[in-house]
């Protein structure tokens, strides 16, 4: 077994003397990815929110919280999120009947009232305790929207703090006739990681969404459109599983609120070293979506900065761990980009890496979405039937992802960016 250190980036840790311990041996379901602060022995991470990565369960410092506990991340003021059991328990500790929780359960995710005032169903007294008390329902402001010719809707939502998050409501109907309408949700606001074909990293990394933000986006995007939403994508702003309690915790009240089911909902992510066990242990029956982009190691540190602390061997080792764990089909996404990693060889390439871990595998081929002040391009339609039917033809089951909103700047990021750079009017 060979062991070697790797200093961190910072978007991995703040702390300078925070390195990543990788042991290798030939057989990859030994190897193993340990945090170490040389320095200290203090912790590298921070708030619950704004956990640090760790790596494998029980090798490190970091021991990964047990299925059900880090669905809710500290405890706030805010009453969106919460379940009905909480809000009963809300209204007890506030000298009301059980049933008042039940009716304020109902006015969040049922009438979705944005404000306390606005409960009517509740006693004028009840009403003043929860604002004394400090609670408020969540909810954000509508800064701006966009609507395509294909009817895709870009909400840009302003949060108490005058950050600026994205959501996208996409409506399909699919080969029965039925509706369905997909919410596109953030899970951060602007994002480390900086991959650079992404809209969102050039805009700057600020925070972490909290569970009542996440929420919201669904719930605005219900009300953009006038029906209930029936799927829900984490390909929004951010990187999820940087966010991990904030992003299982409004998975939770999707599910359980909002009647969302679990299959309906797809939670996507670059890599981060441990997250992807940690998110197999909660036994979801959601998709887990790897955002792939390149079939090897080299070009994929060059579209995805990050994978050079997250090593692509690791990555496909723990996807494998994944489904052996839950039973569930991996998904890969694979955004073209013109001259980049769009030819023949790259699709033979990227088979013969999915047949070599065996894995339940399906690939959602992505054509780039273009944005402003960006050297990559949109591949012709020729290289993209090429590369579909090289997959397919290989054994890889392959869908070309269409692209939803190209008129209405819907690049994740992308229009959070043209606000940013004329700036915010104040309220």
């Amino acid at each position: 077994m060979a062991a070697r250190l790797l200093r961190l980036p910072p978007l991995w840790s703040p702390n300078p003397n925070a390195f990543l311990l990788i042991c290798t041996s030939s057989r990859p379901s030994f190897n193993s990815y340990r945090l170490l602060c040389l320095s200290s022995a203090v912790r590298l991470d921070a708030e619950p929110e704004d956990e640090a990565p760790c790596c494998v369960p029980g090798r490190s410092q970091f021991q990964a919280p047990l299925p059900g506990k880090e669905l809710r991340p500290r405890s706030s003021k805010y009453l969106l999120g919460m379940s009905e059991e909480q809000l009963i328990e809300l209204a007890v500790d506030m000298g009301e009947q059980k049933y008042r929780g039940r009716q304020v359960h109902a006015l969040l995710y049922k009438t979705k009232s944005k404000d306390i005032t606005g409960f009517s169903h509740l006693p004028m007294k009840f009403r003043e305790d929860l604002i004394a008390a400090g609670w408020e329902v969540g909810r954000s402001k509508i800064h701006h929207t966009v609507t395509a010719s294909d009817a895709t809707v870009k909400v840009l939502l302003k949060l108490q703090d005058k950050k600026l998050v994205e959501a996208v409501g996409i409506p399909v109907v699919d080969s029965r006739g039925s509706n369905r309408l997909t919410a596109c949700v953030s899970s951060q606001v602007g994002c480390p990681l900086r991959c650079a074909f992404c809209a969102t990293g050039k805009g700057g990394y600020s925070r972490n969404l909290k569970v009542h933000e996440i929420i919201d986006q669904v719930l605005v995007v219900e009300e953009l459109f006038g029906h209930r939403v029936t799927n829900v994508v984490f390909m929004g702003m951010g990187e999820p599983m940087l966010n991990l309690p904030a992003v299982l915790a409004a998975h939770r009240t999707m599910n359980m609120d909002l009647h969302i089911g679990q299959r309906m909902i797809t939670i996507s992510t670059v890599g981060v070293p441990n997250t992807i066990t940690r998110l197999a242990r909660h036994s979801l029956q959601s998709t887990l979506a790897i955002s792939l982009h390149a079939p090897n190691q080299q070009l994929r540190e060059e579209i995805v900065p990050s994978c050079k602390a997250y090593p692509l061997e690791a990555l496909m080792a723990d996807c494998k761990s994944y489904f052996m764990m839950t039973g569930r089909r991996v998904s890969f996404e694979y955004t073209l980009l013109a001259g980049v990693n769009d030819r023949e060889e790259h699709a033979m390439e990227l088979t013969d890496l999915l047949h070599q871990w065996r894995l339940g595998h399906h690939v959602n081929v992505i054509p780039y979405n273009p944005i402003s002040d960006s050297e990559f391009r949109r591949p012709s339609k020729t290289s993209v039937m090429t590369f579909l039917n090289t997959l397919n033809s290989r054994g890889v089951t392959a869908t070309i992802r269409q692209s939803r909103g190209l008129d209405a700047n819907a690049a994740c990021g992308q229009l959070r960016n043209d606000f940013q750079r004329v700036g915010l009017p104040e309220d």
